[in-house]
Parts: structure tokens; C-alpha cells; sequence
């Protein structure tokens, strides 16, 4: 059964706040740069949890394109209606 956008979006969030950093909320409008101060090596990781959570596998030609939690949410609902 395909999850919900705001099902997803709750899954991201919680895989996503251990990594924030202290005293920051993550929601739909986080950017993961400017918020959350990823870095490359951070995003890395965090794409990893999301393989291993999701099953799946994220292409990294995704990434330049994705700035706020909402647009990796949106590509990872695609991603996963795909397989």
C-alpha cells in the first residue's frame, strides 16, 4: 500500500531531527543548508538512512535539485511509486 504524502512526510521528519541541530524544528520549509547546516557528508548520510528505511535506492542526480524537506518528500514519494 502506497503511504500518504504527510505519512512520508512524518517518517522524513523523524529520520531527520536526530541530525538537526540542537534546538532546531524540522518541518516542510527546512532547508537542509541553510536550517540545518548539512554538508555534503551529512546529506550522504542522511540519503542512507533513507535507503535503508525506504528500501530503496536514491539517485544522486536528485539531489542538486532538492532544497527543503517538503522537495525531498516529493521525490521520494515519486521514487517509491516507481518501483
Amino acid at each position: 500500500m502506497e503511504k500518504t504524502y504527510e505519512e512520508l512526510l512524518c517518517e522524513v521528519i523523524a529520520l531527520l531531527a536526530p541530525l538537526a541541530p540542537e534546538g532546531r524544528t524540522v518541518g516542510e520549509e527546512t532547508d537542509f543548508v541553510a536550517d540545518l547546516e548539512f554538508d555534503s557528508l551529512k546529506v550522504m548520510g542522511f540519503v542512507e538512512k533513507v535507503e535503508d528505511r525506504f528500501d530503496i535506492s536514491v539517485p544522486l542526480n536528485l539531489l542538486p535539485d532538492i532544497r527543503t524537506v517538503r522537495d525531498f518528500v516529493v521525490n521520494l514519494q515519486r521514487l517509491l511509486g516507481e518501483r
